[in-house]
């Protein structure tokens, strides 16, 4: 078996693997009554240049030319890259095949400057929680609270030339309820958004 990292794009049809598997799994966990479009309205929401250098990255892990891993990220300012769409092959799990990928994005990230990674999962995927403390991340959340009353479980983590360092971005405490948390994640996720496409759109013009 020989395995290799390549660099794609959110619609290359490599990528269509890792995208039908996020769909089903996050619909599967999550329902699609909670956001519009379910899992495949969020993983579109982006325009698929801000997962392309120099602002971000996508990469797949194949195996014999098949993809059964991959993740990326985009840009949220000079310091911040946020890893996105981290997902492994179910039949493939427990291999370390989601470390490789953080890992490479991580280097990535790295080498196009960013000294600050910030992800965030959700609170039925305790798996993942784990994986994220295991490669140091630090969560801006606290994890003896209910995960229910955060809805999204952010974490962070320095990179590259700040790589060792401990972060210092304030912990979020939980919300008073899950609804609270769900109105709390998504204000949260509006003003990102728009902070993020100001930015793309900015770079896309000073690029022309």
């Amino acid at each position: 078996m020989a395995d290799a990292i390549i660099r794609s794009s959110l619609l290359h049809p490599d990528t269509e693997p890792l995208i039908d598997g996020l769909i089903l799994e996050y619909d599967g966990r999550y329902g699609t009554d909670s956001r519009p479009g379910g899992a495949h309205g969020e993983i579109y929401r982006y325009p698929e240049g801000l997962y392309a250098p120099p602002l971000g990255d996508f990469l797949l892990l194949q195996r014999d030319g098949r993809t059964i891993a991959g993740g990326a990220f985009m840009s949220h300012d000079d310091e911040t890259a946020e890893l996105k769409r981290i997902w492994t092959d179910p039949s493939l799990r427990r291999q370390g095949l989601a470390r490789r990928i953080v890992l490479a994005l991580e280097e990535s990230a790295a080498e196009l400057g960013y000294t600050r990674s910030y992800l965030s999962t959700g609170f039925r995927q305790p798996e993942a929680v784990a994986l994220y403390l295991k490669l140091g991340y630090r969560p801006l959340f606290d994890p003896a609270a209910d995960p229910l009353l955060y809805r999204s479980l952010p974490f962070e983590k320095h990179i590259g030339a700040k790589a060792g360092e401990t972060g210092s971005r304030p912990i979020y405490p939980p919300a008073a309820s899950f609804d609270d948390a769900t109105a709390r994640v998504r204000a949260l996720k509006a003003e990102q958004e728009a902070r993020i496409l100001d930015r793309f759109h900015g770079h896309t013009a000073s690029a022309a």
